[in-house]
């Protein structure tokens, strides 16, 4: 049985269910764990596409507003940008009017590594979607949408 099938079988909590941050930790870790594991033939993470997708949607953003889209500090940002800039899917460089600020683009290798993990990305897509239900998946991403949008 996998991880992920392990993940599934587990009661809910019961005790300290009233913990937002521990409710939706966990919930992340769940969905992350299917997703790496549907996409795992096209050596991406879940967490690496969705960067890679941000960047196609973004233009060439500077780190900045690349961070600030993902909800990453700088640090995060470069930790997970590393992998993907020394495999040739994304380069980083300085702005020519400004050397402090980078920006990040998606390379022709990138592009081609997020459109060939698209097919993958829709497996765990649908696989969430059949065990959760459209309906549900549906508001869930409006209900997560505001969350995101929250300034605490």
């Amino acid at each position: 049985m996998s991880d992920h099938e392990h993940a599934l079988q587990r009661e809910p909590m019961t005790q300290g269910g009233r913990c937002n941050a521990t409710a939706l930790r966990r919930a992340m870790r769940n969905v992350s764990l299917l997703y790496d594991t549907y996409m795992a033939p096209c050596g991406l993470k879940a967490t690496q596409r969705s960067i890679l997708s941000c960047i196609k949607r973004e233009g060439s953003p500077t780190m900045g507003e690349l961070a600030e889209q993902l909800v990453l500090c700088r640090s995060a940002l470069t930790h997970n940008l590393r992998p993907l800039e020394r495999d040739g899917m994304v380069s980083v460089k300085p702005a020519r009017d400004n050397k402090r600020v980078k920006i990040v683009r998606l390379t022709p290798r990138g592009l081609k590594k997020l459109q060939e993990s698209t097919v993958y990305w829709q497996m765990a897509q649908d696989r969430f979607e059949s065990a959760f239900g459209r309906g549900s998946a549906a508001n869930l991403r409006t209900v997560l949408d505001a969350v995101g949008r929250i300034e605490f």
